[in-house]
């Protein structure tokens, strides 16, 4: 089969960044599915992953957001057959989907949303799971609009593939959402997206929930680097808040800034359950079951805002290039 992938870590802008190879097709056994890949999308993991490659003479196959049909199912399968439209995130401890084929644990897909195409349905895994572990599981936010209704939660980088999705959550379970952007295309996506107010990030946050009648919030969940905007961070959450963060780097921040209001901190990182094969893995399959059932129910919608035809080196050295300059907005998809 065709994939794309790396020998080792290069610049994006050097030509031989990324390499077509013809490689051995695998087989689902056990609790994998082989999927034919239709559509992925790319992340700043993939930046990331990309950059700790090292040249040790392995081909590494990225791509960590994919939808397709099944191929084949192994002996262990529960749930699927072939034919079945799926979506998932994969593992960035097996060969990732940038390829024709990819085998995947069926614990961690699901169907695909029924009303959504491939390129749509593959904008959303990964930053689906992300947001509901963050806000659901980490911070503990009920499932309860009523209960929600006199909380606030802020997000830090609003427009974003993670945060375009963590914004429709938050209102759809009765949260008032502030977020954060600060150019005007982000600002008008952020609102299209369930942010209700949006506030600059690069001012002081305080000042400018006031001005908006908010005097602190009860959530904070970033999705910056968190050290940027740790003191701002502290000013405004409110005494027994929770701040759950997903980027890094994190230098220079005191953990006993969180003492005197009691917070706490959590962090989210959406491949721990795959990469440490936890019990709990099956749980992200459940997850995605959910969202699926909110998007076909017309409650929340896809994050993709743009898309390449084929999957080829030039389009994920274009793609890479989009998510390194900072500038995206929503979520990049290919089509395979």
């Amino acid at each position: 089969m065709r994939a794309i992938g790396i020998y080792k870590h290069a610049s994006v802008d050097q030509a031989d960044s990324f390499a077509e190879e013809q490689v051995d097709k695998p087989k689902a056994a056990g609790a994998d599915v082989l999927v034919q890949v239709k559509a992925v999308s790319v992340n700043p993991v993939d930046t990331k992953q990309r950059k700790l490659k090292e040249d040790d003479g392995n081909f590494r196959i990225l791509g960590f957001d994919a939808a397709g049909i099944i191929a084949e199912v192994g002996d262990e399968v529960e749930g699927f057959q072939p034919g079945d439209e799926v979506y998932y995130a994969g593992s960035v401890s097996r060969q990732g989907s940038n390829s024709e084929y990819q085998l995947v644990d069926h614990k961690v897909i699901a169907k695909k949303p029924a009303n959504l195409s491939f390129s749509e349905a593959a904008a959303l895994p990964l930053t689906a799971l992300t947001a509901w572990e963050a806000m659901f599981e980490k911070m503990h936010i009920p499932l309860d609009a009523k209960v929600n209704e006199d909380k606030t939660i802020l997000l830090i980088n609003a427009a974003g593939g993670v945060g375009s999705i963590a914004s429709q959550f938050a209102k759809l379970y009765g949260l008032n959402v502030v977020g954060t952007a600060s150019r005007e295309e982000t600002i008008t996506w952020a609102k299209q997206h369930g942010t209700e107010q949006v506030i600059n990030h690069h001012e002081p946050l305080h000042p400018q929930l006031e001005k908006l009648g908010i005097d602190s919030v009860d959530y904070v969940f970033c999705m910056h680097q968190l050290d940027k905007a740790w003191d701002d961070i502290i000013e405004v959450v409110k005494p027994e808040g929770i701040l759950c963060a997903i980027t890094g780097p994190v230098e220079g921040i005191k953990l006993t800034d969180l003492t005197s209001k009691s917070l706490t901190l959590v962090w989210e990182y959406m491949f721990t359950r795959t990469l440490h094969q936890t019990p709990s893995r099956y749980i992200q399959g459940e997850i995605l079951a959910k969202v699926a059932k909110l998007v076909e129910d017309g409650r929340i919608r896809t994050t993709k805002t743009e898309e390449l035809e084929g999957l080829t080196v030039e389009n994920l050295q274009k793609a890479h290039k989009r998510l390194e300059n900072g500038s995206m907005i929503g979520k990049l998809v290919i089509t395979v």
